[in-house]
């Protein structure tokens, strides 16, 4: 893609790749600002090539502008998948977006893709799972971030440490501590 911050963003491989050969993408789509996507895809008998035809799509989201899309997709050691998109663009936080729990724009979601096919479960601890009658998005597991690009769950103690964009002369990295 010819946008600042767009194309393929982050790949996660599933945690029974070895028996079943799943991959996890997450790349924005479209054209204008796109779309985010999260999407399975399989190797072939080929352990080093992917069947292209096997695209199922599992999570999508329009974005508002072409920069600020986030990036990194990671399974968690509780099997969930976890994505963090950015706040949807625009300097200055422009459009509130990691405060507004009815979208996934400047947060961290997690999901359950264990079915294997094009769709999720949520997982019931998630923070805002029994949120039922509003709009929030029971998919939410954090939020209030910026554009959180870059981040990793700590192999040892299973934290979480997130690299996030700040304004102009700052960036910021955040802790979270397991549990």
């Amino acid at each position: 893609n010819a946008g600042n911050e767009q194309g393929m963003l982050g790949m996660a491989f599933d945690p029974g790749y070895q028996e079943n050969g799943y991959f996890y993408m997450y790349y924005i789509s479209g054209s204008n600002a796109g779309l985010s996507r999260i999407s399975r895809f399989q190797v072939t008998a080929d352990p080093d090539s992917a069947d292209a035809e096997s695209e199922r799509v599992i999570y999508e989201w329009e974005q508002p502008e072409w920069n600020h899309n986030g990036g990194t997709i990671h399974f968690g050691s509780d099997g969930y998948l976890y994505m963090a998109f950015g706040d949807g663009g625009g300097s200055n936080d422009t459009y509130l977006n990691a405060q507004d729990l009815t979208d996934p724009l400047g947060d961290i979601i997690r999901i359950d893709v264990s079915a294997h096919d094009s769709t999720y479960l949520i997982p019931p601890d998630n923070p805002f799972a029994d949120q039922d009658g509003t709009d929030t998005l029971p998919e939410i597991w954090a939020y209030g971030l910026r554009n959180p690009f870059r981040w990793s769950f700590d192999r040892l103690t299973d934290d979480l440490w997130i690299g996030d964009v700040g304004q102009i002369t700052w960036e910021e990295v955040d802790f979270w501590p397991a549990g």
